[in-house]
């Protein structure tokens, strides 16, 4: 009997082990790809849109962006989130998947004005 002993150059293994460490590096890729991304933005202290409406069981980015000269906080007691946003800058949350229901938002330097709620159906 005869054993046949199979040899993979250098190249080979190299080439075989990145087929397939690719789909394994780009799994965590898809999990974001899922993700709905809304978009906020701060003017004159104030929110803009104020109601955000967003499907219920599903995970969102919510992207923040600061329009004012001056800082905001965006502050969530609903939500569990608060982000600090300097002027001309944006932040990124990710909330959810969220419940049916109302869920309040507000800034923090500027509470009667920065006021917003997300209605989740």
């Amino acid at each position: 009997m005869r054993m046949i002993i199979i040899c993979y150059d250098h190249f080979t293994r190299k080439k075989y082990m990145l087929r397939l460490a690719l789909p394994l590096l780009l799994l965590p890729m898809l999990a974001f790809a899922n993700d709905e991304e809304i978009k906020l933005s701060i003017r004159d202290h104030r929110f803009e849109p104020a109601t955000l409406k967003l499907p219920a069981g599903r995970k969102i980015k919510l992207i923040v962006e600061n329009r004012d000269v001056t800082p905001e906080e965006f502050e969530s007691h609903d939500l569990n989130r608060e982000k600090l946003i300097t002027p001309g800058a944006s932040a990124t949350l990710f909330v959810g998947p969220l419940a049916r229901g109302c869920y309040t938002f507000y800034g923090e330097f500027n509470p009667k004005t920065a006021v917003g709620q997300i209605i989740v159906e």
